[in-house]
């Protein structure tokens, strides 16, 4: 894990700071002696959980907002040194039936942070988290960054939007920023009570509650993230310079299948039963096959290199939610 002095007493605004992955940023961020302010809406079922910074409450400040309110945002980004702009809508699902409001959330309120930044704090540093979703159903693999996009579904198309306005403010604005495509990122404070984040969450939930789950194909291949390596991506991306203007796949250490992938998680929790079953036709019409990263060049530009392997985060993963599930029903 590699020491960062660029985050000592530094300013740092987290969008979506009581999820997932922004929690276990301000915890990193706070052992690094920074600065830390949360903004979350805490709208249920975008995974804002009060509980993900147990333990660091007195040492970071949190505003509940939403990201879609300029007049908070222009507010908050106002004398920080770094934004890492987590906040979004994560459900493939709910973007279909809901489109408008993931436009609100995934694209136009991406503009509108941008532009107060241009206007309020030209000098901060941003570093957007975007998604693998955005190449679709792969034409070749690994893939690697200069695949073309063409994603499956509406939060697809939002979430490439809204990367895209990070860049051209980057280019044009000189506001500097980048953008990480996440896949399959998992561990500890994950979103388990339904699927909106991550399939992974749904199974694990299953597993500590003695009840089976379904796999649905079971044949696509896939990579996995453990959230202290994207944390690790996170501030390597913001740390150096030569990230401005950039865009990297992460990956992880192994490609599995969904199968293998639930026999090896039912193997460390040594029991449960899973059901392979067909997707169902609402899933099936954005389903993209096999998906998993070439990362070469953040390891080669950045020097990230995952340290956390499936197994361990997995194990990690179990113990965390045997100890707290009841925080995230």
């Amino acid at each position: 894990m590699i020491e960062y002095t660029d985050f000592t007493a530094k300013k740092i605004l987290i969008t979506g700071g009581l999820g997932f992955i922004g929690a276990n940023l301000a915890r990193r961020l706070v052992d690094l002696k920074a600065d830390v302010t949360l903004v979350d809406s805490l709208i249920p079922e975008y995974g804002g959980n009060p509980f993900n910074i147990a333990g660091i409450e007195d040492r970071v400040r949190v505003n509940i907002s939403d990201v879609r309110d300029a007049h908070s945002m222009r507010y908050l980004v106002q004398g920080q040194d770094y934004l890492f702009n987590l906040a979004g809508q994560t459900s493939h699902m709910d973007s279909l039936q809901d489109p408008y409001t993931d436009l609100e959330i995934n694209c136009r309120a991406q503009l509108s942070i941008l532009e107060t930044c241009r206007q309020y704090n030209p000098g901060i540093k941003v570093v957007f988290a975007s998604t693998r979703q955005i190449y679709g159903k792969p034409e070749y693999l690994p893939v690697d960054e200069k695949h073309l996009l063409h994603p499956t579904d509406v939060n697809g198309i939002n979430k490439m939007a809204g990367e895209w306005y990070h860049i051209l403010y980057n280019n044009v604005y000189g506001i500097r920023a980048c953008a990480l495509r996440l896949t399959n990122t998992y561990g500890p404070r994950m979103r388990v009570k339904d699927a909106r984040q991550t399939f992974l969450g749904i199974w694990i939930k299953a597993l500590v509650e003695g009840k089976p789950f379904d796999v649905w194909g079971g044949d696509q291949l896939r990579d996995f993230t453990y959230v202290d390596d994207a944390v690790e991506a996170l501030l390597l991306a913001a740390a150096k310079e030569e990230a401005n203007g950039q865009i990297y796949n992460l990956g992880g250490f192994e490609v599995i299948s969904l199968r293998e992938l639930a026999d090896l998680l039912v193997k460390i929790h040594s029991g449960g039963n899973f059901q392979v079953r067909v997707f169902p036709n609402d899933r099936r019409r954005i389903d993209i096959g096999d998906y998993y990263a070439d990362d070469s060049k953040i390891r080669s530009e950045l020097g990230w290199v995952p340290q956390v392997n499936l197994k361990e985060g997995l194990t990690l993963s179990l113990d965390y939610y045997s100890c707290n599930l009841a925080n995230y029903r």
